[in-house]
Formats: structure tokens, sequence, C-alpha cells
């Protein structure tokens, strides 16, 4: 009986609330940024507001960096090995912000010239224009500082070859200029070692994330990047020629990937060297 009694306070008051004047709402919830469905979310899209489309349009007074400050940065980073989408990531973010009004840079470090310099390309041929720069200090000076004013989203690629100078920039484009900014590179090289200064800005950032590769040997889901070759310098810039995206096993197994991949090269090498032969 006294259950019964209970059940009935409660439904009288659940008829109170839906005919009450001013019935409760739900917040409203932003939607978050997605590559696409299936993948990790980098961080929500930022909207634009009044005020700086306003200033865009030339209608509001004072600089588009004074409008921006009212607006914190943002920082996102993408890592993994070699082969895992980062470049592709970091595309379709910068995609998406273009997409939706803002103005887009996109940085890379001239050291990679495997596709041109005028370009980040990824390995399948996807590209989008950028600034190839020796480093991203300079990236202010050689844009201008009005076009610079102007930029919402900064995207850096390959970011592991950009040295010493990533974390401050980082720091400045987002904490002090309101920017989005984000950086894609190797989180670590082929020895497992940190890898420039990617690592460095993980603790400024709003979202990290990891994507994987697939193990060219066996499928499975690949952490780690394997060179090929014996060269043990860390910077060697290459494609799928000196690296392979490997798991875990097949890179404590690489010597022996590396003996099975040497005589096809050497064989690749005697050819070349006959045709050329050949033709002198």
């Amino acid at each position: 009986m006294q259950s019964i009694c209970v059940m009935r306070s409660l439904l009288a008051a659940s008829t109170f609330l839906c005919s009450s004047a001013s019935p409760l709402r739900l917040p409203s919830l932003a939607l978050p940024f997605r590559l696409n469905l299936s993948s990790p979310r980098l961080g929500a899209a930022r909207p634009v507001s009044a005020a700086a489309a306003k200033s865009r349009g030339g209608g509001g007074t004072g600089s588009a960096m004074e409008v921006r400050s009212a607006h914190s940065g943002e920082i996102h980073v993408i890592v993994g090995p070699m082969f895992a989408g980062k470049t592709m990531a970091l595309l379709r973010r910068m995609q998406v912000e273009a997409g939706t009004g803002r103005n887009v840079a996109l940085i890379k470090s001239d050291k990679d010239n495997r596709y041109g310099l005028d370009s980040v390309v990824t390995h399948d041929g996807t590209k989008m224009t950028c600034w190839a720069l020796p480093e991203l200090s300079s990236f202010q000076d050689k844009l201008g500082t009005e076009a610079y004013d102007k930029v919402d989203a900064i995207g850096i690629d390959e970011a592991q070859f950009f040295d010493d100078d990533v974390h401050d920039f980082c720091c400045k484009a987002a904490d002090r200029d309101g920017k989005i900014v984000v950086v894609a590179g190797l989180d670590g090289d082929y020895k497992r070692n940190k890898f420039g200064s990617v690592l460095d800005i993980i603790p400024l950032a709003d979202s990290v994330t990891k994507l994987t590769a697939r193990c060219e040997l066996c499928g499975c889901r690949a952490f780690f990047t394997l060179r090929k070759t014996r060269e043990t310098k860390t910077e060697l810039i290459g494609g799928a020629d000196v690296y392979m995206p490997v798991c875990r096993q097949h890179y404590l197994d690489g010597h022996i990937v590396i003996e099975a991949t040497a005589p096809t090269r050497i064989v690749l090498d005697l050819e070349r060297s006959t045709v050329i032969h050949a033709l002198k």
C-alpha cells in the first residue's frame, strides 16, 4: 500500500511538470567536430562570432586581432607512425575550418621536399597549398602582420622537423593570438625515441589523437615505424622505399625484416646499374 501511494505521488508530480507554463529544458550541446564518423574527435569546431565576421567584412572597429582576443585559442595534436593518415587528418581539419568561413594557413618544414615545397601532400596524392619554412618563428614575418592577424587556424605538418620552436610557436599562436593550431607529426623515430619537439606540446594541447597504421607484414594495428635501411641518422626523409609501419612483434623482429627486404633492393640496384651501364 505504501508503494502504491508513492507511485501516485510521483505521477502527480510528473503531471504538474508537464502542464507547467515554464517547462524544464535540457541544455543545448554543441556538435563536436569529427574527421568522419569512425575517426577520433579533434575538438569542437569553434563558431565564428558575429563580431569577428563583421570585422572581416570591414564593418567593425579595431583589428581582427582585437576581436579574436576575446576567444582563447586551441591546440590539437595528431601523432602516430608513418602511413597512419596524420597528414590526411590535418588536411581534413583545415578543410572543415575553411568551410566554416575561417582563414586557414598550412605550414610544413622546407626539409620535406618529397612532393615539392609548395604543397602538403598525402601518400595517396591529396594535397593543399602551404608555406615551406625553415622554422616556425619566421611565419608571421613571411606572411606579414596584417595577413597573420586575419588567420584563424594554422596547420603544421611533419612537425618533428621543426626542432626547437614548436612549443613557443604554439603557445604564442593559441594563448596570445587566439588561433586554432593543429599539429601533425611523428611522436617517435625509427628507434622509438622521441622525435623532435612534438611531444613537448602535449601538455599544452586541448586534444591529442594517436593514429595507427596497418602492419605491412601481418595486417595488425601498427604503432611503430621500421626503417628498412641500415642508415642510422635520425632525420632520413623517405617514403615506402625506406620505411614501413609495423606492429610491436614485427618491430622487435625488425632485423629479420631488414634482411628479408635487402635482397630485393640489391636486385633492383643491380638492374638499375645494368641499365645505366648499357646506356653509356
